[in-house]
């Protein structure tokens, strides 16, 4: 089925054009209850959709657009265990890593619910030992830092997690990360750490993944160096993996006790709920990973049970349809008040980019639709001294997610309310603007003439009309943090089957890494003529200036006169 060709789609096109000639001011005033009508409490939070350019008649199409492409069927399949990872041939389980699934399922013969909790609590026994001073480095000092070497989900949702539970933190065990290639930031980690008492988890699906095992090897050596010991005994030491191949694991030389396993039907984006999460048990306790697992599940209830008219995921899914497919908004800015959350919009960004940044149909067809927006952002309050002049009076339109929460997560007097009460206002004011009229009334209140205010207006009229969701948290919680995360990953997953694609795919990423492998020994040597004229010439200067390096490092130093 084209869901193009359907009169709902249809419709909702006709009704975007429409939309773009309504100011936000006027459907609040035309129904005095919308703040109410517009929005959801959960437990958790409240999520307020209410600064959206829509109205009752389209939000009903969009619910009927979603029963229309069978977000209902496709949800039942998900918590199945069917394999809507089609182009895969994988089931999509990653609920199962937080209990969120109504019943046991069963992959390649073994009982998904058994697996789960087996690994769990492994993880939580090895989380014991190292917060009892249990573990132990190669002369018998105990771990006291913890290196996560990974990249992509093998660090991002771990250590988006870990900031945003820094109020949480238990034991004193440092937990750091390393995630690019590019040896300077490894540098930069291990120059403050002792090699001692130094444990790295290497966190990888496949265990082949180049950045990651690149930076494996030279942990290994830093250790080596800096204790004289074969690469064995520290690597049977001072060495835990997370992966879904453990063999290759065990064959570079981590024990098994020591293997973390997480499962083919994970995607990385969605895997910090596995062991993956082994840092956030490390940094939190692992009751707080729990509590983080137990409040995901809640959400997948509520995902799973919830009418879609009421359904969190699915509102913030047909929002986000509506801006980028039939409004033609090509981008959304998250801006979390929460300096806890500041690394919550670069893990949305791969979360959702890497899932919808598809052009291709379920059945092979070319998209003639935009499937996601260009996800971005950053903390609010920083945001307001940098874009958020690009949110008010560019001509183009952003919708954004203002996320808060209600309790601060400090004791400091003043600071809350004052950041707060910015995120309010910067919704507020991206929803009503401010008109010629009263910028007129402003400036005469000022005191200037009439060729002043004439003169100075255009430059400080606001349109308004900007649309934005506001999610206000009760508090920032291990609980909390869950559900906000699974309500997120279940919009990605009902965009992307409104929008007939596979959001859980991801072959583009595939692509820069074969290329990779292929130009990777050119840089020293060989032949060229098969590469396009920019990437030979970058690769010839790259050798250029490589060989006059070399050159000049080996001429012996002239006296000085």
């Amino acid at each position: 089925m084209n869901i193009t060709q359907s009169s709902i789609w249809q419709a909702l096109q006709s009704q975007a054009q429409a939309m773009k000639q309504r100011q936000l001011r006027e459907l609040f005033a035309e129904d005095p209850q919308r703040a109410a009508h517009f929005s959801l409490e959960l437990p958790h939070f409240l999520l307020d959709f209410s600064k959206n350019q829509l109205d009752r008649d389209i939000l009903s199409n969009l619910v009927q657009l979603a029963r229309e492409t069978d977000v209902e069927g496709w949800r039942a399949d998900m918590f199945a265990g069917a394999p809507i990872n089609a182009t895969e041939g994988r089931p999509v389980l990653h609920p199962a890593l937080r209990g969120g699934m109504p019943d046991d399922v069963a992959f390649e013969n073994t009982s998904v619910k058994d697996a789960v909790a087996g690994e769990l609590q492994r993880l939580k026994e090895f989380v014991v030992l190292l917060h009892n001073g249990d573990l132990v480095g190669y002369s018998g000092k105990r771990i006291t830092d913890v290196v996560n070497l990974g990249v992509g989900g093998s660090h991002l949702g771990p250590q988006m997690a870990i900031e945003a539970l820094r109020a949480h933190r238990k034991g004193d065990v440092a937990v750091h990360f390393v995630s690019n290639v590019d040896g300077a930031q490894l540098k930069d980690v291990l120059v403050g750490l002792d090699a001692e008492s130094t444990m790295f988890v290497v966190s990888s699906k496949t265990f082949t993944t180049s950045e990651t095992m690149t930076n494996a090897r030279s942990a290994l050596a830093w250790l080596q160096d800096a204790s004289g010991l074969d690469a064995a005994q520290l690597l049977s030491q001072q060495f835990v993996a997370v992966t879904a191949s453990p063999d290759r694991a065990e064959r570079f030389g981590v024990l098994p006790e020591r293997v973390f396993r997480f499962w083919d039907w994970v995607g990385g984006r969605f895997s910090l709920w596995s062991a993956i999460g082994l840092p956030i048990a490390i940094a939190c306790g692992f009751e707080n990973f729990r509590a983080l697992l137990d409040g995901a599940a809640g959400m997948d209830l509520h995902f799973r049970e919830a009418e879609l008219e009421s359904n969190a995921p699915v509102i913030m899914a047909l929002l986000s349809t509506w801006y980028c497919t039939f409004m033609g908004y090509p981008a959304h800015a998250v801006l979390p008040y929460e300096q806890a959350l500041h690394m919550l919009p670069a893990y949305l960004q791969q979360a959702d980019m890497e899932s919808n940044g598809k052009s291709t149909t379920r059945d092979g067809r070319q998209v003639d639709y935009a499937t996601g927006p260009l996800i971005w952002g950053q903390t609010g309050i920083n945001g307001q001294h940098a874009f958020y002049q690009y949110l008010h009076q560019s001509p183009e339109v952003v919708p954004a997610d203002f996320i808060g929460s209600v309790a601060p997560g400090h004791d400091l007097k003043g600071h809350h309310e004052i950041l707060m009460a910015n995120m309010l206002a910067q919704s507020q004011a991206l929803m009503n603007g401010v008109s010629a009229e009263e910028v007129g009334r402003e400036l005469a209140a000022k005191g200037l003439g009439g060729a002043e205010i004439k003169r100075l207006t255009p430059f400080k009229v606001h349109r308004g009309g900007k649309p934005s969701t506001t999610i206000l948290l009760k508090e920032l919680s291990p609980r909390s943090l869950g559900a906000l995360i699974a309500l997120y990953e279940h919009k990605i997953f009902v965009q992307g089957v409104i929008l007939q694609i596979f959001s859980f795919d991801q072959w583009g990423v595939e692509l820069g890494k074969g290329l990779a492998a292929g130009l990777e020994p050119k840089l020293a040597s060989g032949d060229l003529r098969s590469e396009d004229g920019s990437t030979a010439q970058l690769i010839e200067f790259y050798r250029r200036v490589t060989a006059g390096e070399a050159k000049a490092g080996s001429e012996p130093a002239k006296a000085e006169a």
